[in-house]
């Protein structure tokens, strides 16, 4: 995410390194070089001067403490100003009223359909809602499908009538469905159009007038850069919507509509969408975000994805057979399928501070897990229990049913015995204390 960004901007600072004192002249340099990295990830001329003005005005005249040399005093002054233009505080959605009715809008492809399902997802697992999906899209080949498709996978009941093709009555009927079968929130799907006209404008600020939703979330592709700000302008303009979401948030995106949206709408970000799982939806944290653009991770965010995966009783349980040193191959698997569930790989790599520069050009695959639960799957139920069974003709048997080679096998076998062995220290009394010695020494 934001890959190309963030290297500009790091190019960007180099200017002030070996710098004693931030001065005009020094920081017109590198700020004319910030401004030129942000036209070329999509942001608006407009937006990128008067955000490169601010910093101008803030960064001259600076004291640059002992401690702090100036390339990094300009580093902090564009993070706070970069989240200041995102939003600078999280917004949250209005789900308080029962039931919380949430119109969908958006051009047709920018992933509407996906995000409602994902929203019901968000609200039933993390905000402890029932929500009821609601098929308005009655234009779009198999939208109706494809929405009861997804709400079938999360468990979710899709409100449709497949003969009725207006939406407005639609959306009223579904209303009350939710009513009197005591759905707490009601997600309307609508319709889109490839690009923005008056019969689809009318049709849904038809639909909101009709339904007067606690929120109105405009749903835009950010691999569209720029024009994805001018949509939500033209949506903003007739429907006057509460929020926004941005889609596709894990592809080739230069991040222009992040940085631009806010400035040009002065409407919030509320959830970013990375990926097709209906899973992969996070709430939009302008701080965070500006952390990431400037290279810095997302440790927090990284820490929630963790904690939502990791059960307290479990991880009890966990411990006690580490500190009895039972940690076996059923427990290491089990271990992979809950890091599995957090998302993708290299973008979870990039949260921790640090990786992300490290891991530019590494091809991290999602897949990457695979290999070594084939090898696990391949064992026993005796020889996941007890690795040290795994003598020389098994590891030959395992290879042979894992589609790998010895040499692998025997790998995992002293990766995870290695492992155990530093669980088992952790644990041991004064373990921790002495590893944390060990790691301050010079």
């Amino acid at each position: 995410m934001f890959e190309s960004l963030s290297d500009r901007l790091e190019r960007s600072f180099k200017i002030l390194k070996g710098q004693g004192y931030i001065t005009e002249i020094n920081v017109a340099e590198t700020l004319k070089d910030v401004r030129k990295s942000l036209i070329e990830a999509d942001v608006s001329y407009k937006v990128a001067k008067s955000f490169t003005d601010d910093i101008k005005d803030k960064a001259i005249g600076q004291k640059i403490l002992t401690s702090v040399s100036p390339s990094q005093l300009l580093v902090k002054i564009v993070h706070d100003e970069l989240a200041k233009l995102m939003g600078e505080e999280h917004t949250e959605i209005n789900i308080k009223p029962n039931p919380a009715i949430i119109l969908i809008a958006g051009l047709q492809g920018s992933g509407k359909t996906t995000f409602s399902a994902k929203l019901a997802n968000f609200l039933k697992t993390k905000r402890g809602k029932k929500p009821l999906l609601v098929a308005g899209d009655v234009y779009r080949p198999a939208a109706i499908d494809q929405l009861k498709v997804l709400g079938e996978s999360i468990n979710v009941e899709v409100y449709s009538e497949p003969d009725n093709k207006k939406p407005v009555q639609i959306a009223k009927n579904a209303i009350k469905y939710a009513k009197d079968y005591g759905f707490s929130a009601v997600i309307i799907d609508t319709a889109g159009r490839l690009a923005v006209d008056e019969e689809m404008m009318n049709e849904i600020a038809a639909v909101k007038d009709a339904v007067s939703p606690h929120e109105t979330l405009f749903v835009v592709d950010s691999m569209t850069g720029q024009d994805a700000v001018n949509t939500a302008k033209a949506f903003n303009d007739k429907i006057d919507y509460d929020g926004v979401v941005l889609t596709k948030l894990d592809g080739d995106t230069r991040g222009g509509a992040a940085i631009s949206i806010k400035a040009v709408v002065d409407k919030p970000i509320k959830f970013v969408s990375l990926g097709e799982k209906v899973d992969s939806l996070d709430v939009f944290y302008p701080k965070r975000m500006a952390d990431r653009i400037l290279g810095m991770g997302d440790i927090v965010s990284f820490v929630e994805k963790a904690q939502e995966q990791f059960d307290a009783e479990e991880a009890k349980k966990l411990q006690r057979k580490i500190a009895k040193n039972t940690f076996n191959f059923d427990d290491f698997l089990q271990q992979i399928k809950q890091i599995k569930k957090m998302g993708n790989m290299k973008d979870l790599m990039g949260m921790i501070p640090g990786m992300g520069k490290a891991l530019k050009d590494v091809d991290i695959d999602d897949n990457s897990f695979n290999g070594i639960e084939a090898i696990i799957y391949s064992m026993t139920p005796e020889e996941r229990e007890n690795p040290l069974l795994i003598d020389g003709s098994r590891r030959k048997r395992i290879a042979n049913g894992s589609g790998t080679s010895v040499q692998e096998v025997n790998q995992l076998l002293k990766q995870f015995g290695d492992t155990r062995k530093m669980m088992k220290m952790m644990t041991a009394s004064g373990g921790k204390a002495k590893m944390l010695r060990n790691m301050r020494r010079p």
